[in-house]
């Protein structure tokens, strides 16, 4: 059976068939996605029960695995996975769901807040993978913005005011709108702000997107109470239903989504008592977006 794409939800996204991904991919599927990824940005792939070793065979062949260490404030002694894999679950190292107290729970309470994945790290992510493997009855569902829709859509005044605009991004930031400022000195200094363009160029397709996220907390040369709110203002325009795909999960299925013409939410859920378990490997892009600061 040879890979097909069709377009699902109003606006973008596409459902994936014809691919296993329990077996090794040929080049040409693998081209295929990378196509169906330039041209849907999010792609979903329906009834695929893999493990880790098989979810990190296929993210392999997309391009280099980054690591999950940084992103998050769990020790490597409270890892319940290996460390090219993002737990996004609400488990701990026992299998046991968080408290509601949990620091790792509370932390976590970001993925709530629209964000592209690693934009706080200077080479953000390229690819993100999510792989279902238990998920509550009734979600939560993911939301997924088209931020090349919400571009093209922008007047052309508001145009010209973004482009060439740097901003500066990081963990501290999307968590801090929450009140968690609980930080150690060493995760200060993890979670140290980077540079990232605030228009980004895709390098196949040359299409322009909106590069935004929760981490973004500063515009560089802008007063910060201006940066902040022109910030917030755009992801609420960019997040329009018009530019939303809304995903409702499946047990088994694999969500892939390109972070530099995406942003996403996971939607509240009862997270005290109902289990999650999806994992997310993560590929790197080719390089930052602008040259990194020097503090």
């Amino acid at each position: 059976m040879s890979i097909s794409i069709i377009p699902i939800g109003r606006c973008f996204a596409g459902e994936v068939s014809g691919v296993d991904l329990r077996r090794p991919l040929s080049p040409e599927t693998v081209a295929a996605i990378d196509s169906g990824m330039h041209e849907y940005a999010v792609l979903v792939f329906r009834g695929q029960d893999i493990n880790d070793e098989e979810q990190l065979a296929f993210s392999r062949a997309l391009g280099p695995i980054e690591s999950s260490i940084g992103g998050n404030i769990t020790r490597l002694d409270q890892r319940r996975l290996g460390t090219d894999i993002a737990d996004v679950s609400n488990l701990d190292q026992n299998q046991n769901i968080y408290a509601r107290d949990d620091r790792r729970r509370l932390f976590n309470l970001g993925n709530r807040l629209w964000h592209s994945d690693s934009s706080f790290r200077a080479i953000p992510a390229k690819y993100s993978l999510l792989s279902a493997r238990s998920i509550p009855v009734n979600g939560p569902n993911t939301e997924y913005a088209d931020m090349r829709a919400a571009y093209d859509a922008l007047d052309d005044k508001i145009k010209a005011e973004v482009e060439g605009l740097i901003c500066e991004h990081s963990l501290t930031y999307s968590r801090g709108q929450l009140g968690f400022t609980d930080f150690t000195e060493e995760e200060q200094q993890t979670f140290a702000p980077v540079r990232q363009v605030l228009v980004r160029t895709h390098p196949v397709t040359m299409r322009k997107s909106l590069f935004l996220a929760s981490h973004a907390g500063t515009i560089v040369g802008w007063p910060m109470a201006e940066a902040r709110i022109f910030l917030r203002d755009l992801i609420e325009y960019a997040t329009q239903p018009q530019f939303v795909y809304v995903h409702h999960w499946r047990l088994h299925d694999l969500v892939m989504w390109d972070n530099r013409q995406t942003m996403h939410r996971v939607r509240r859920f009862n997270e005290t008592e109902d289990i999650r378990d999806v994992r997310r490997t993560t590929i790197s892009s080719d390089g930052p977006t602008t040259a990194q600061a020097t503090n």
